[in-house]
């Protein structure tokens, strides 16, 4: 007798632009994405520059700030201010969100750890920066001088040694900025993982999961809501016990200043 296997869960392709219509794609659509080739390509990284730069993935601190019980988020966070193709990192600084745009951590200032400083001196960290700035005055401000962009950089790393991992435990959301940019690192042995996109405005949305190491998903903030669904562990990584994990770098663009507590809601 023959055991019937279960269904495979379909990945949908990410529907990728050229670097080129990034910014018209942006305006017309609210959100972009780019292959991680031809992201290496428009920001002039080589591919080992962007393998030295995903090497610092394997060195992320605990989340601590977790309050749906979980242990499996790591991460490292990073404040900058962009303009006109320079970038300058900030003091240290908590990470706050209002409760409007996150739910289940909004409204507290979370502490953790700040980037690596070899991490900041890398090439392709540079380049990540001062292109999506330029993306960004593109979109936002096409007939105006370069503006001065306020930017969180969040490492993260989630994994399934305890089973499931959750990419977005606060559900689907907003952030509170003007652009959100989330760059798949890696993705190593793990199934789920499906990003989701709606209209905040409407019903309409699109389903895809990103597989290619650098490939990124471009969205107006205030016109996108944005979810990722929980990863598992595949059934050959099991028997080790660590699971697998997926690394993603997440990096939000605001205009007048950071989001705090002094400011209120944004």
């Amino acid at each position: 007798m023959t055991t019937a296997r279960p269904a495979v869960q379909p990945l949908f392709a990410p529907p990728y632009c050229a670097p080129a219509d990034a910014a018209a794609q942006l305006r017309r659509s609210g959100f972009a994405l780019l292959s991680g080739h031809d992201l290496a390509r428009w920001i002039g990284a080589t591919p080992q520059e962007l393998h030295e730069l995903a090497r610092a993935w394997n060195d992320l601190p605990p989340d601590n700030y977790l309050l749906d019980g979980g242990r499996y988020r790591s991460r490292r966070h990073g404040c900058f201010e962009v303009q006109a193709g320079a970038w300058v990192p900030v003091p240290r600084r908590a990470h706050w969100q209002p409760v409007e745009y996150n739910a289940l951590h909004g409204g507290i200032e979370r502490w953790f750890e700040p980037m690596a400083q070899d991490t900041l001196a890398q090439p392709a960290w540079h380049a990540l920066l001062t292109n999506l700035g330029s993306l960004c005055d593109a979109v936002f401000a096409p007939n105006a001088d370069a503006l001065r962009w306020y930017v969180e950089s969040h490492q993260f790393r989630i994994d399934t040694a305890s089973g499931i991992g959750r990419p977005t435990p606060e559900g689907a959301h907003r952030d509170g900025v003007d652009l959100v940019a989330v760059f798949l690192v890696a993705r190593d042995a793990i199934k789920g993982g499906e990003t989701r996109i709606f209209e905040a405005a409407s019903p309409a949305g699109q389903r895809f999961t990103l597989t290619e190491p650098w490939s990124v998903l471009l969205l107006d903030d205030a016109r996108m809501v944005h979810e990722t669904t929980p990863i598992q562990p595949l059934a050959a990584a099991q028997p080790s016990g660590e699971g697998g994990h997926r690394d993603t770098l997440v990096l939000t663009w605001r205009r007048g200043g950071f989001q705090g507590p002094l400011l209120g809601a944004a």
